[in-house]
């Protein structure tokens, strides 16, 4: 990443959320030439799979956007939900649209917030990163650079997916002050400190062994929606990559994420969501020109 981050001179990493209701017009128009299949504006037939197809659309969508932004770009964080509401066919989809990001030079962060007990966290980490063997041989996971983690059950459940990741030669980021309104309601509540605080602490200290060249392999979550907590989870956490979401359409804005840095080009990246796909809605014209021009736009604004 720290690689990536200078050498593109670029702090952005590009949201892969796709909903199927509002997917690039595009998209569905090749998988209608592809199959002969038509939406169900035009008259489905009973017999489609509509999973299956909307898969295929979420892939034709999710290759444009990545072909369209990838230069602008360290990263494309792919949002697991996005693709598992659409079952099997969702999965087959996020493996792919995984390796045309790979294509486009893009590290992939896996965002499914997983966290749970060791064993179960074990096999997200089997599901994320390098796989796992059972009476057959060996199966592979997700292949993924870096994943997303929820700390709410312990250092025991996050262990086993850092593990995975040290040994994949990845990382992870784990949630310590989200980008939503409701995350104040626990997060920024004081005991003897914030939540927030107590998360980055652990934070630290399970990154401390996986820390080389003054960045660490455990980074963290912190939403661009609050600036002002920016400086005080950086010196909570001084080795700790930060990935910031909520720039756009959330209502952060890129000019007041300063503090997130530190002396390494890569201390922070910001992910940008919505903003990217759904620029053409707001300026008109082709989708992927519009995405391409919002992307550049942040990744100016974000490598000060």
């Amino acid at each position: 990443m720290a690689a990536l981050v200078e050498e593109r001179r670029s702090r952005l990493v590009v949201g892969v959320d796709p909903d199927p209701a509002k997917l690039w017009p595009q998209a569905a128009a090749r998988v209608t030439a592809a199959t002969g299949t038509r939406g169900a504006t035009g008259g489905a037939t009973a017999h489609a799979d509509t999973r299956a197809l909307t898969a295929e659309a979420l892939v034709a969508h999710c290759g444009a956007l990545l072909e369209a932004v990838a230069d602008q770009c360290v990263a494309a964080k792919l949002q697991l939900a996005c693709f598992e509401r659409l079952g099997a066919a969702g999965w087959d989809a996020l493996e792919r649209v995984a390796a045309l990001a790979r294509q486009a030079g893009l590290l992939v962060i896996a965002d499914g917030k997983r966290g749970d007990v060791p064993t179960t966290a074990q096999a997200y980490a089997e599901a994320l990163f390098g796989g796992g063997s059972g009476p057959f041989g060996a199966y592979p996971g997700l292949g993924a650079d870096a994943a997303t983690l929820n700390p709410l059950l312990g250092r025991d459940a996050l262990e086993p997916l850092v593990a995975a990741a040290a040994a994949s030669g990845g990382g992870c980021f784990v949630l310590v002050r989200t980008s939503n309104p409701g995350a104040a309601e626990l997060q920024d509540q004081p005991a003897t400190e914030p939540l927030r605080l107590r998360l980055a602490r652990l934070v630290r200290e399970l990154g401390e062994p996986h820390t080389q060249d003054g960045l660490s392999l455990v980074g963290a979550v912190c939403g661009a929606t609050r600036p002002d907590l920016l400086g005080e989870l950086r010196k909570a956490m001084p080795a700790t990559p930060f990935l910031l979401p909520g720039v756009g359409a959330q209502g952060g804005s890129a000019q007041a994420l300063r503090a997130a840095l530190s002396e390494h080009p890569a201390s922070a990246i910001v992910t940008a969501s919505r903003t990217i796909a759904d620029a053409w809605r707001v300026l008109g014209g082709d989708p992927a020109t519009a995405a391409a021009r919002a992307a550049a736009q942040l990744r100016s604004e974000t490598w000060p």
